[in-house]
């Protein structure tokens, strides 16, 4: 198992994060093995069909599974590719159907309400709006997000280079609001924070901040706010598709600035075209238009 991460880590360069969902994976599995006594070499299709079996009755959700299942395919076509098997025992396995539905999203006015929240006139609160408008404007990951520093902002440019999934790059256009805003911020309000950390936002300690602390700033302002939706970092990039559906773009421009290696992952936006074609269809056929009342 270490080897294979090793692996992960070394030849195929993937993110920290990926590294840590497989390895919890793994530990599930390895419980899983010594619970019952059951060697590795032991594996076939049977116990991990009852491991899975085990994993949907804790009540492990479809992606999480789907995610698991995927640790179970790579970790051992690697142990059969390195000689510890003679046989893939994960060979088959299938992953779970998933319903393929677009969460919460912001309205374009419930967007603007939440910018509008954070206080401008204190360091918090310009960096609480510097952030939001970020994430909005460049659709991030929140991962991506606190994983920014300085030096990956292009103000002259008007871009932000991201790290995506897999430490990919992307460079993704921001507006002009959100480049005043990061602009100022590293100017005039970052520093004192009394930075330790190359992070482009800090805690109050100086240091980056955490995913977690990312959430709360999101939930505080949208509580704030009088939101009444489950709302988390996420939607923010969610918004960010939409809107940018809604407004004319194409799925393929959505896929490059959301930095999806696969057009079907972006594909779960396709209902906002269909949408607005069917708006522009019923407003503008002939054989639409309702008939008068006599």
């Amino acid at each position: 198992m270490d080897r294979w991460l090793e692996h992960l880590l070394v030849e195929r360069g993937l993110a920290e994060n990926t590294l840590a969902a497989y390895s919890a994976d793994l530990i599930e599995l390895q419980v899983f093995l010594e619970e019952r006594g059951c060697l590795l070499a032991e594996v076939d299709e049977q116990t991990l069909f009852m491991h899975v079996v085990d994993l949907r009755r804790r009540g492990m959700a479809g992606r999480t599974l789907a995610r698991h299942l995927a640790t179970l395919r790579g970790f051992f076509a690697f142990a059969v590719g390195e000689g510890e098997l003679e046989a893939d025992p994960a060979l088959f396995l299938e992953n779970p159907k998933l319903a393929r539905n677009l969460p919460d999203v912001l309205t374009r006015d419930e967007m603007a309400t939440i910018l509008a929240r954070p206080d401008l006139s204190d360091r918090l609160g310009f960096r609480d709006r510097t952030m939001l408008e970020l994430m909005y404007a460049a659709g991030l990951r929140v991962s991506e997000l606190c994983a920014l520093r300085p030096l990956d902002f292009d103000a002259q440019a008007g871009v932000v280079r991201v790290f995506g999934k897999g430490a990919k790059e992307r460079i993704v256009p921001v507006h002009h609001v959100s480049c005043a805003l990061v602009t100022a911020y590293l100017r005039d309000w970052r520093p004192a924070f009394s930075p330790v950390e190359p992070a482009m936002f800090l805690n109050r300690s100086g240091k980056g901040l955490s995913r977690q602390a990312v959430w709360k700033v999101v939930k505080r302002h949208v509580a704030e706010a009088g939101i009444h939706k489950d709302i988390s970092p996420h939607t923010f990039r969610h918004s960010f598709a939409t809107h940018l559906l809604e407004g004319g773009a194409d799925l393929r421009s959505v896929q490059l600035l959301l930095g999806h290696a696969d057009i079907s992952a972006t594909e779960i936006y396709t209902h906002v075209q269909a949408d607005r074609l069917r708006r522009i269809h019923n407003a503008h056929h002939p054989r639409t238009r309702r008939p008068r009342t006599p």
